[in-house]
């Protein structure tokens, strides 16, 4: 697809956010998404993917970021380097979640770097990372669940985390900054947050059972997160219930960047799992101290 021909349909009809951003790198442009807030920092290298810019084929088109989901392993590999470039980091530093939807977040160090990439992972069921350790690229990864970034700018510190509903419900946010926190002295109220590209609450369907997950952990929020559609169904606002748990954990408001950008409303952009009904590729996450 033709960079001028990027036109992703947002929630509030406002520009995207994240921005859409174009690094050049062997005569070709790849397209990415950032988040000024996190980037003016000048400490962190990020994006969040979308389907464009890679060498994957068929519904996998083109930058699929998944060994799991059928593709040519070269490709995927090839995808990554492409990310890497993009970056302006290493290929063999990306470190990988284990995504389970726990709210479990690990520490990572140089030791790591790698895993799930070039070399094999060696902890299971980790939804989060964090690390001070400069080069070292936090990767998670996405199709509908949240992005969720913390970049601390006082102590050098940065966190990324998968918050699907179940991540949302166990406040996989909260338990990111209590890890910063425990492993780096971070402060909530130093710490810039955003909230990536991910399914929107018109698009998010759930049922009684999940829905009453909701009811019982944010009991406070109900009406701000949860529209009752009838028949034992419900709309789910992850985004502002990850905006409550971020918020609530003492990230300042003017620090919090929340994306109007649903991945099943721009499935050609970027991959979903309910707009394909599970034919898709994984978009990644990607936050790196320099």
């Amino acid at each position: 697809m033709e960079d001028s021909m990027i036109a992703f349909q947002t929630e509030d009809g406002r520009e995207p956010m994240p921005v859409l951003g174009q690094a050049k790198a062997e005569g070709r442009t790849f397209p990415y998404l950032y988040y000024p807030i996190l980037e003016n920092t000048g400490i962190v290298k990020h994006c969040f993917t979308t389907r464009m810019g890679g060498v994957s084929q068929g519904y996998l088109e083109s930058l699929n970021l998944s060994f799991a989901r059928g593709d040519d392993e070269e490709a995927v590999k090839e995808n990554f380097r492409r990310v890497s470039l993009a970056l302006g980091t290493e290929y063999d530093k990306f470190v990988f979640t284990d995504q389970t939807h726990t709210a479990n977040v690990k520490r990572v160090g140089k030791e790591d770097a790698g895993k799930g990439l070039t070399g094999k992972r060696d902890y299971f069921n980790i939804d989060g990372l964090i690390t001070d350790e400069p080069g070292l690229i936090l990767s998670a990864f996405y199709a509908d669940c949240v992005p969720l970034y913390f970049v601390d700018p006082r102590h050098r510190a940065i966190g990324l985390s998968h918050s699907g509903w179940r991540g949302t419900a166990g406040r996989i946010g909260r338990e990111t900054m209590l890890a910063m926190k425990r492993e780096f002295q971070t402060e909530p109220e130093d710490v810039l947050c955003a909230i990536g590209p991910s399914i929107c609450q018109s698009c998010y369907e759930i049922s009684q059972d999940v829905a009453a997950e909701f009811q019982r952990e944010f009991s406070y929020y109900e009406d701000k997160i949860l529209q009752d559609k009838g028949n034992g169904k419900y709309q789910l606002d992850l985004w502002r219930a990850n905006e409550i748990v971020l918020m609530e954990a003492g990230v300042k408001q003017e620090h919090l960047a929340v994306t109007n950008l649903c991945t099943c409303c721009n499935p050609k952009l970027l991959f979903s799992h309910r707009a394909s009904h599970g034919k898709r590729g994984n978009l990644g996450a990607f936050l790196c101290l320099n």
